[in-house]
């Protein structure tokens, strides 16, 4: 049977297809957007960042034709809260369960990046590691259209024919695949969130530097000599207050960079591990190239946190210092005219901007519980006038030698150590003192100066639900045990 025809005149007949047109459009039209992330990489660790040895062509071709932050920074130092910041775009102490820290509250998870990007009509996967800390019950598969959680132990993964696999080459693996699976006529969201460049914690033999790298990478550096690290005059370690001293900040220092032989094994595998994120990430453009794809689709890559590489003393991230704070960020949208490609952006940004920014390039509403500023308008060129000048930082586990919060601004650094006994604070200047040797909070005639950036962060603390419960009342994961000389014997 024939049904009749509506009766509709041609032009209202239009416009009532304009809707599905326009939708139709939009989804063809919005960008795909791929999340590259990185573990443990300081800032300064890139070719295209003017690190001298490390090669890392791939990344630095991203930076030459699109924008690279060198001022990107994290709220909190620590793989897991990282993670979740970008996941829930809130700051630790928003998004944290104040009775168990770091576990992300309930309330958080409702409105996390994938879910309000599948709602925007996005195809999403997530590879690699996950790490966030979410309530019992919690399933990270059922927040993506495609998951799975690959891990560090160990890196090298054994395969089905007995060979092995590191842990990068299969995240980019899966990546490819996805790529290779998509169809132009709905947008993705793919995270490859690699383990590389953490240590393998465990594994801590003589000689034998505790970063596995891809084999292909076997003798990659080994003819090149590292610099030592810049800032290893004892005399900063002298200055360093007993309690970071006895923190797994100085603990981990002699695992494997207290002598000239370990520091020089494992820094060379430590670039390896980028290099081999490199060289994984060029097979995922190609695959990208290849499906037609490439020509709107969004690259960010970035990192959870900094690193030390034995700076001060010091190896691991967590606490206050830049070396720790402060992360690579680049990003590459294909859609920027050619005069606004290889630019590089000042302005402060953070890991909890990225979640916001994803939004505003799907076109969806950034959900009111979001803290941070969408990017765009800075990757545009155009950036806005009321820009952050300073920002909020925090670390609330492992106390109680590195629970602290603070704030950090163009010139000036802040930051309170809040489970000592006093409260031990820092106060930097970041123009007189740019690599933060001085404490000015130790020096009567910066009071006032110490008194400003107090407040600052009094006020940037309450805006987050306010100070913590005591050290007694509250979960979170502790220090390790520390006694004096715990920290050489560690070494041995």
């Amino acid at each position: 049977m024939t049904l009749p025809r509506p009766s509709c005149p041609r032009g209202l007949f239009a416009l009532l297809l304009l809707p599905l047109a326009l939708a139709a459009h939009a989804a063809t039209t919005r960008p795909n957007i791929i999340f590259l992330f990185a573990d443990d990489q300081r800032y300064d660790t890139l070719g295209c960042a003017g690190h001298p040895i490390v090669q890392t062509p791939t990344i630095d071709r991203l930076a030459a034709d699109g924008v690279r932050f060198s001022n990107a920074f994290v709220t909190t130092s620590v793989c897991w809260v990282s993670r979740a910041v970008v996941l829930t775009g809130q700051w630790a102490r928003t998004h944290a369960q104040r009775n168990a820290i770091p576990t992300v509250s309930p309330q958080a998870l409702r409105t996390m990046l994938p879910l309000q990007l599948r709602a925007a009509g996005y195809r999403t996967a997530h590879f690699g590691k996950w790490h966030m800390v979410a309530p019992n019950g919690f399933n990270p598969a059922e927040q993506y259209d495609q998951f799975e959680a690959i891990g560090r132990n160990p890196y090298l993964k054994p395969m089905p024919d007995g060979s092995k696999r590191h842990e990068t080459d299969l995240v980019c693996d899966r990546g490819v695949a996805f790529i290779q699976a998509q169809k132009k006529d709905q947008p993705f969201s793919l995270h490859l969130w690699f383990n590389a460049a953490h240590a393998e914690d465990n594994d801590r033999r003589p000689g034998i530097g505790h970063y596995p790298w891809p084999p292909a990478l076997d003798g990659l550096y080994e003819d090149k000599a590292i610099a030592p690290p810049r800032l290893s005059d004892p005399a900063i370690v002298e200055r360093h207050p007993a309690f970071l001293n006895e923190s797994i900040n100085r603990q981990r220092f002699f695992w494997g960079y207290d002598t000239p032989e370990k520091y020089q094994t494992n820094v060379r595998a430590y670039l390896r591990m980028i290099t081999g994120i490199d060289r994984g990430i060029a097979r995922v453009l190609a695959a990208l190239r290849e499906a037609g794809l490439a020509e709107n689709t969004v690259i960010v890559y970035s990192a959870d946190n900094g690193y030390y590489l034995g700076d001060r003393g010091f190896q691991g991230k967590w606490s206050h210092y830049e070396e720790s704070l402060r992360v690579p960020l680049i990003i590459y949208d294909p859609r920027l005219p050619q005069a606004q490609r290889g630019r590089v952006v000042n302005d402060l940004v953070l890991n909890v901007d990225l979640p916001a920014t994803f939004l505003d390039w799907a076109g969806a509403a950034k959900p009111a519980s979001y803290e941070g500023r969408s990017l765009a308008p800075l990757v545009e060129g155009r950036a806005p006038g009321d820009w952050r000048r300073h920002f909020f930082c925090e670390h609330l586990d492992l106390a109680p030698t590195l629970t602290w919060e603070g704030v950090r601004g163009e010139r000036f650094v802040y930051a309170r150590y809040f489970d000592q006994e006093p409260a031990y604070e820092f106060l930097h200047d970041l123009e007189a003192d740019p690599d933060q040797l001085r404490n000015l909070a130790l020096d009567p005639a910066q009071a006032e100066t110490l008194r400003t950036w107090r407040a600052l962060c009094d006020a940037e603390m309450n805006a987050r639900g306010g100070a913590l419960l005591p050290l007694s009342e509250r979960g979170g994961r502790k220090s390790p045990a520390t006694k004096k000389g715990a920290a050489k014997k560690a070494g041995e």
